[in-house]
């Protein structure tokens, strides 16, 4: 079995539970393909042999590749949505984070979650993602994401009115700070923190959450996935931010920009014992009341 390992860096606090992770995947016979950067970080610190295969990008990641690994959190995770993208590679996430909500495997269950990878003990999310179609080039050759699109005023500009519309037909016209369109992934993220729903993430909507709306009356509202979402704005600045999960651009406010769901979809793995109300539950104090 070969595994490919991405990470973003690795923290002195950290190398410890690295070696551990490299030492089980060593004890289960699992090859390790490495992201470069990372390797070069602890390679000082960790005895690998100098035939360890590497990779830089996802054009390096092979079809025999039987997974990849997020050591991180969940912003390390949506990076490695990036470098799978269509080749249906199932994502790891091991949480070496904080809050881990996406990278949902702690990292006391390390050792039980390589096993599992190597005895096919394990339970497959299939999560979807929204694709960005615009009249000029943005994101170069990743224009998806796995949690949200968002169009953000810029600095310090006064508020954005932006007129969306559902397959052509005005939905509304949001004077806000700016404007989100989760996936169900992304309900329980930047949209929440804007009063969004938290939606299932089998429930094929799209969740279109105002950011600091000018309007008392405007909510949220759940949309399906099958929808094609255009936008206009207007703006006292020429220009608009516009963003894929944590990635971000700076673009004219004339841009013509549309939403719709992606051609494909990412895959999580997820060990048996933990499932989306139990992750809600622990991540998100979901229902916790003290007095009990």
């Amino acid at each position: 079995m070969r595994v490919a390992v991405y990470s973003r860096v690795a923290e002195l606090g950290q190398q410890r539970d690295v070696r551990l992770f490299f030492e089980e995947l060593q004890n289960e016979g699992i090859t390790p393909v490495i992201f470069e950067p990372f390797l070069s970080e602890i390679r000082d610190h960790l005895t690998l042999p100098d035939t360890i295969e590497r990779f830089s990008c996802s054009a390096d990641l092979s079809e025999d590749v039987d997974f990849i690994i997020s050591l991180g959190g969940d912003g390390t995770l949506l990076d490695t949505a990036t470098l799978v993208r269509n080749k249906n590679i199932p994502i790891a996430g091991i949480n070496f984070g904080r809050l881990g909500f996406l990278a949902s495997i702690g990292r006391e269950e390390m050792q039980e979650a390589v096993r599992a990878l190597s005895r096919r003990s394990y339970i497959l999310d299939k999560r979807t993602l929204i694709h960005l179609d615009a009249n000029i080039p943005l994101f170069q050759d990743t224009p998806y994401a796995l949690n949200e699109f968002a169009i953000h005023k810029r600095d310090t500009a006064p508020m954005v009115k932006i007129h969306t519309y559902l397959n052509g037909e005005l939905l509304n016209t949001y004077w806000a700070d700016g404007l989100i369109v989760a996936t169900p992934t992304g309900s329980t993220g930047y949209s929440l923190s804007c009063q969004g729903p938290v939606v299932f993430p089998d429930s094929s909507s799209f969740v279109i959450t105002p950011i600091a709306p000018h309007n008392l009356n405007v909510r949220s509202i759940v949309i399906p996935d099958s929808t094609v979402i255009t936008f206009e704005v207007e703006s006292r600045s020429d220009e608009v931010i516009v963003a894929l999960d944590s990635r971000r651009e700076i673009v004219s406010k004339n841009v013509q920009l549309a939403v719709r769901k992606e051609s494909f979809t990412i895959n999580l793995v997820r060990l048996n014992e933990n499932n989306f109300l139990q992750t809600l539950r622990n991540k998100l104090s979901w229902g916790l009341d003290k007095r009990n």
